[in-house]
This record gives C-alpha cells, structure tokens and sequence, in this order.
C-alpha cells in the first residue's frame, strides 16, 4: 500500500509533472508512438485486409503472415532495430508497426468477410458502382469489425510503447526503465499507474466507438430479434406446451 501511495505521490509532484522530460510528455510520446504506428500499419493492413475479405482469396496466406507477425518476440525486435538504426524513435516506431499489423488486418478482412453477398449483390443490382458498393455498404457494415481491429491494435501497441524507453525512445518507459537502475520504485510504479491508466481511457474510447459505428439497421435488426426470442413460450418442466394454446 506504501508503494501504491508513492506513486500517486510521484505522479502529483509537479516537478516530476511538467517540463520536457515531465510524464505529461512523455505521455504525449507514448500516444505518438501510439497513432502514428497504428496510422503507418492501417495503410499497409486495411487495403490487404479488403482485398482478402473482399474477394476471399488469400485469407491462409494472411492468416500465416498475421500469425508470423503476432509470433515475434517485440523486446527483441525492438533491440536488433536498435543496433540497425540507433538510438532514438525510428527503431522503437518500426517495432509497434509490425505489431500493430495483426489485429488490423484481421480486423480488415473479417470485417469485409462477414459482409453478406447478398447485400452486396442486391446494391450491385440497384446500380451501384463498385465504388459505391465499398463506400455505402461493405464498409459500413464491417466498420464495427474493423473497429475492433484498431481497438485491439491501439491496445497492444500503447502497452508495448513503453518498451521504446529501453534504447532512448522516451515515452513514459524510460521513468519504468530509469526507476528500475537507481531503485527509484516510487518513479516505476507512478509510471505504470500512468500506462495502466491510459491503456484504459483507450479501451473505452474504442469500446464506446465500436458500439456507436454498428448501423441503425442492425441494431434495429438485433432488437426485434431479441424481442421475439423473449416472447416465445417457454416449456417449464410439469407443464408441457400444446399446440394451438
């Protein structure tokens, strides 16, 4: 409990707040390591992930690139980029690049994927360009998946950021990484309760858009789907449903 307590104090101690090297900017770091390597990975995974779920061609070959990518170790990464390209943000900005590209082209594709062909014929048969099919029908209807994706991505990647402190990439790691070589345990802990408690402003930032991206058709959809499973009879034991009562 003393522990937790000194790191709140550390946090609320405006000399450890504020200035260059202050945790507000490292926090402002560790968001732009954040976005800007989920910005770089959506380029590369989102059009990918619309060509899979699109046209349903190459999906094992995405799901084995995806699993190669998930499957590397990001500290050692993270390292070998360090020594290719040095100290500073350019190794660290790769690493959760490459991370980041999981969750979004998975998100991409089975977003895409899950778009009925049917809708997609019916638009086609109205007189839809191709253009107009993708724009006002495949992503609406995937953009609650391929929202997912990003919320996963954003995830992954704003816990791992904290690795970037390890070689010089500032964020707020490089308190967890200078508090663990003087034993300053107050600085590491205030540290964690700050990329804790940012991970979680995130998730629920991405949990509310989730939701608010699902169509008004769809929701409509679940609705009355659920009102009519609640108001079928149900059998209870001792008395049998008959029909025509």
């Amino acid at each position: 409990m003393n522990l937790v307590l000194g790191g709140i104090a550390w946090i609320l101690d405006p000399a450890n707040m504020n200035g260059p090297t202050g945790w507000i900017a490292r926090l402002f770091e560790q968001l732009g390591y954040t976005f800007g390597a989920v910005a770089i990975a959506a380029v590369v995974a989102i059009p990918l992930g619309y060509v899979v779920g699109h046209t349903g061609r190459g999906r094992d070959i995405a799901v084995a690139f995806s699993g190669g990518l998930r499957a590397l170790p990001s500290l050692g990464v993270l390292i070998l980029f360090g020594f290719a390209l040095g100290i500073g943000f350019k190794a660290p900005m790769l690493t959760l690049v490459i991370l980041a590209i999981p969750p979004l082209l998975a998100g991409a594709y089975a977003g895409f994927e899950a778009v009925d062909r049917r809708t997609i014929d019916a638009a086609r048969a109205v007189g839809m360009t191709e253009l107009q099919v993708v724009g006002k029908v495949e992503v609406p209807l995937g953009l609650p998946l391929l929202i997912g994706g990003v919320r996963s991505s954003v995830l992954q990647v704003v816990a791992t950021a904290t690795l970037a402190g390890y070689i010089g990439g500032g964020a707020l790691g490089t308190f967890i990484f200078q508090g663990a070589a003087t034993r300053n345990y107050d600085m590491m802990l205030g540290a964690s309760i700050l990329v804790t408690a940012l991970a979680l402003v995130l998730e629920g930032i991405f949990a509310l858009l989730q939701k608010l991206v699902v169509p008004r058709g769809v929701v409509a959809t679940r609705q009355q789907n659920v009102r009519a499973r609640s108001s079928r009879p149900r059998a209870v034991m001792g008395s049998p449903i008959r029909e025509g009562k």
